[in-house]
């Protein structure tokens, strides 16, 4: 059996990752086009202007989300930014993981939690910042404090922000139309037009097949949609993982500090649901328990030591 490098598992992920928001977009384009069809009575032109309205909506709120969505993180974190001087080492870390791998140097901000975390923000490696808890900053040696950096900075050059944004922005646009579809069969608007339909020009049978299905896919198309985000959730942390190793060479590092995090107890008091994504590990313990969950952000702490340990530099 042929051993897993680096390599390798950046060019599998990434792979699966193009592969699950193609299948995603392609989706969401054809649930649209069936939602018009079903509200315009089956006509092609009214189908395509609902596609196209809410395609708009996705694209004027990923534009939001790009633009102001990494101060809109932080604040949400009440990380604030430090200089050279508030931590000579940690910058001289982060310098020395960027001048590795050909980056500018982020922003860096400090979490006043004492549990262990870290995550990055940042639409593009020229416009990227990374958080770090006092906790993580003062629990681990400096081989492990540079393998969680070079772990979030891996997720900077990876683009894995602007990824995870895109994901968002289809998911919940995906979600709103799927409810605004479900809230008019139930009060009655679609119903009422697909009985006019039957009666009027018989066409009543493929309404009401056009309207199940679409029934159908709006109950089901959110929960394959957060199955789908999750997924590529997970596969770009064990990326980062492999890119940290990449970076660092030392991939004992990493794991000294997964080990640790694995070990920590306490639960990161600003953190939520809508930025657990983003962290090192799960900050929510319960979620982290049960990270073999296919709805978890995040792999299992002993799966990604796993994998590291088979990698080979």
């Amino acid at each position: 059996m042929a051993t897993e490098t680096f390599h390798t598992l950046i060019a599998k992920n990434r792979r699966n990752s193009i592969i699950l928001i193609g299948g995603f977009m392609l989706f969401f384009i054809g649930m649209g086009l069936l939602i018009g069809m079903v509200w315009g009575g089956g006509q092609a032109a009214f189908s395509i202007t609902v596609a196209a309205i809410a395609g708009l909506i996705a694209f004027g709120l990923t534009l939001a989300s790009y633009f102001g969505g990494s101060s809109v993180l932080l604040g949400m974190s009440k990380a604030k930014e430090i200089v050279h001087a508030d931590d000579p080492q940690l910058f001289n870390v982060v310098e020395e993981i960027c001048l590795a791998g050909g980056m500018p140097l982020p922003r860096i901000y400090l979490i006043n939690d004492t549990a262990m975390n870290a995550f990055a923000t940042g639409r593009n490696p020229q416009n990227a910042s990374v958080a770090i808890t006092i906790g993580l900053r003062t629990k681990l040696n400096r081989d492990e404090l540079q393998g969680v950096m070079a772990h979030e900075l891996s997720h900077i050059r990876n683009y894995d922000i602007l990824y995870a944004m895109l994901m968002a922005v289809m998911v919940g646009v995906l979600v709103m139309l799927c409810d605004i579809f479900l809230r008019s069969v139930f009060w009655g608007g679609a119903g009422r037009r697909r009985s006019r339909d039957r009666n009027g020009n018989g066409k009543g049978g493929l309404q009401a097949i056009l309207m199940v299905l679409a029934v159908l896919l709006a109950i089901i198309a959110p929960i394959l949609a957060r199955i789908i985000q999750m997924s590529l959730s997970r596969q770009r942390e064990y990326l980062a993982d492999a890119g940290s190793v990449e970076l660092t060479r030392n991939p004992e590092g990493l794991i000294g500090a997964l080990n640790k995090l694995g070990g920590d107890s306490e639960v990161l008091e600003v953190a939520n649901r809508a930025t657990a994504g983003l962290y090192f590990v799960h900050p929510i313990k319960k979620f982290e328990k049960r990270a073999s969950s296919i709805f978890c952000t995040h792999p299992p702490i002993d799966e990604r030591v796993a994998r590291l340990q088979q990698l080979s530099v």
